[in-house]
C-alpha cells in the first residue's frame, strides 16, 4: 500500500514538556496568586545578535519564564517603482507565532483569529520600530524585519520589540537609536498594581495591559499600546512611568548584546584575513 509522504502523522493537539515537569512550589504560589510578586522586579533578559547566517542581521532574546523570540532583518532593497517620485524608506515588519508558541491546544494553522493577530503585533511592531529607524538615509528602499515567537511566556510584544530593534542595528541599519520594549499589566481589581514584565498567567489574569517602546539614549517615547478595562488617569500615568524606568534599566543589556556582536564578527574578519 503505498504511504502518502504529504501527511503531518501527527497528533491534532500537543502540549509543552512543562506540564509534566515539576513546578517550584514559589512558581505555584504565584499562580495561584497567593505571592504577589514586586511590581518593580524585571525578568532576568539575555539577548544574543547575530545568529543567523541568512539574514544581514538577527537577534535571539527570552526572558525567565519561557518567552523566546528570534528576529531577522534585511535589506535596504530596491523597492520604488521606475519614476516613481524619491522619499524616505519604507519599513515592513512581519510577525508570526510558531505553532507550538502557546501552551495548550494548538490552534490551527492559517485560522482567520491567528492571522489577525499576527497582523496586530506586526502593525504595533512596526508604529514601535519606525521612529527610530532613519529612513531618510534609504530613498526608495525597503527594510525588512522579522519576528517569530518560538515561546510564549508573557511580555511577546515587547520582547520581539527588543529583539527586532536589535536585529536592524546588527544589520548595519541607521538608527537614532535602540527601541527597549517593556510590558505591564494592571492585576484586576480596584486596587490592583502594575506589575513590570508580567508573565503568561499574569497577563491571562490582567484587566489592563500596556506595552511600551523606547528610545532611552533620546528620552523619546516611539509607541504605547494598551488595551484592557479602563482606570484613573493617575494609575496609567504611573504605569508609563514605571514602563520607562524599565526600558532604561533593559537598555544596557541589549546595548552590551550588540557590541559582542560586533567584537565577534571583528574577530572573524582578523581571523579571515591573517591579521593580528
Amino acid at each position: 500500500m503505498p504511504l502518502d509522504h504529504r501527511r503531518v502523522r501527527g497528533p491534532e493537539e500537543s502540549q509543552p514538556p512543562e506540564l509534566w515537569a515539576g513546578v517550584p512550589a514559589q512558581q505555584e504560589e504565584d499562580e495561584d496568586g497567593a505571592a504577589p510578586r514586586d511590581p518593580y522586579a524585571l525578568r532576568p533578559l539575555f539577548a544574543r545578535a547575530g545568529l543567523l547566517s541568512q539574514a544581514e542581521g538577527s537577534a535571539y532574546v527570552e526572558l525567565s519564564g519561557g518567552t523566546k523570540v528570534l528576529c531577522a532583518a534585511w535589506g535596504p532593497r530596491e523597492a520604488a517603482e521606475p519614476g516613481a517620485p524619491a522619499g524616505g524608506g519604507r519599513l515592513l515588519c512581519e510577525f508570526r507565532r510558531a505553532p507550538f508558541a502557546g501552551r495548550g491546544a494548538r490552534c490551527r494553522p492559517g485560522s482567520a483569529a491567528e492571522r489577525e493577530a499576527e497582523r496586530e503585533a506586526a502593525a504595533a511592531l512596526r508604529e514601535a520600530l519606525e521612529p527610530a529607524v532613519r529612513l531618510a538615509r534609504y530613498p526608495r528602499a525597503r527594510l525588512t524585519v522579522s519576528a517569530l515567537l518560538l515561546q510564549d511566556g508573557g511580555s511577546a510584544l515587547a520582547a520581539a520589540i527588543s529583539g527586532a530593534a536589535l536585529a536592524l542595528a546588527d544589520a548595519g541599519v541607521e538608527m537614532y537609536d535602540l527601541a527597549v520594549g517593556c510590558a505591564l499589566c494592571r492585576a484586576p481589581g480596584p486596587d490592583g498594581a502594575w506589575l513590570l514584565q508580567p508573565g503568561e498567567a499574569e497577563e491571562r489574569r490582567a484587566a489592563s495591559r500596556l506595552t511600551l517602546a523606547l528610545l532611552p539614549a533620546l528620552n523619546q517615547v516611539s509607541a504605547v499600546l494598551g488595551s484592557g478595562e479602563g482606570g484613573p488617569p493617575d494609575a496609567w500615568a504611573q504605569a508609563v512611568r514605571l514602563g520607562l524606568d524599565g526600558c532604561h534599566r533593559l537598555y544596557p543589556v541589549l546595548r552590551n548584546s550588540l557590541l559582542r556582536a560586533a567584537r565577534r564578527r571583528g574577530a572573524g574578519t582578523d581571523t579571515a584575513t591573517g591579521t593580528a
